[in-house]
């Protein structure tokens, strides 16, 4: 069934048909919150809190429109949150470890100097980059649909996935030089 005549539908009430809007773009849509935010756990808590918010605004969805562009939009954007609600918990945690040591009287450890653990591909992308390169590689998004999704200009979209296909050939190129 076209997306369009169940959005309708679940306009009208019938919640199935929101449920097989979901089931239509669980896969792909587990996949890019998955490959922005990196472990599986906070991608199906975009995944869902996206679609709560999908289905508590389907009365503000333009029918001319297309309903995947829309849906990875807010998607993108519970992403974007998650990821910066890390971020200042990270901060919030490096902080209370820096304060503890130092209350201990210990030498304080440089907290920037973690462990290096061979980090995934992605995560050597910002987030804008990230979600630029899934869209194009994975969904096959042209600059104009991934700028779109970002809420940006075509020309914005397409420095976000040159630098983001920049960055992963200069690591490939790392790591074969390294082999």
């Amino acid at each position: 069934m076209d997306d369009n005549l169940l959005l309708k539908s679940c306009l009208q009430g019938e919640v199935e048909d929101f449920r097989k809007l979901m089931d239509k773009y669980r896969g792909k849509s587990l996949a890019l919150a998955w490959n922005i935010l990196g472990n599986r756990e906070d991608a199906e808590d975009a995944f869902q809190e996206a679609f709560v918010q999908v289905y508590l605004n389907l009365e503000k969805f333009d029918f001319t429109k297309n309903f995947k562009d829309w849906l990875f939009t807010i998607l993108s954007n519970k992403c974007l949150d998650q990821l910066r609600k890390r971020a200042r918990f990270i901060k919030f945690f490096k902080t209370q470890k820096s304060e503890f040591l130092e209350r201990m009287n210990r030498p304080q450890l440089n907290p920037d100097r973690s462990p290096v653990v061979s980090p995934k591909l992605l995560q050597k992308l910002n987030p804008r980059e990230r979600i630029s390169v899934c869209l194009w590689a994975g969904e096959g998004y042209t600059s104009n649909e991934i700028a779109s999704v970002l809420k940006c200009s075509p020309s914005t979209a397409r420095v976000h996935l040159f630098k983001a296909r920049r960055k992963i050939k200069m690591f490939l190129e790392d790591k074969n030089a390294s082999l």
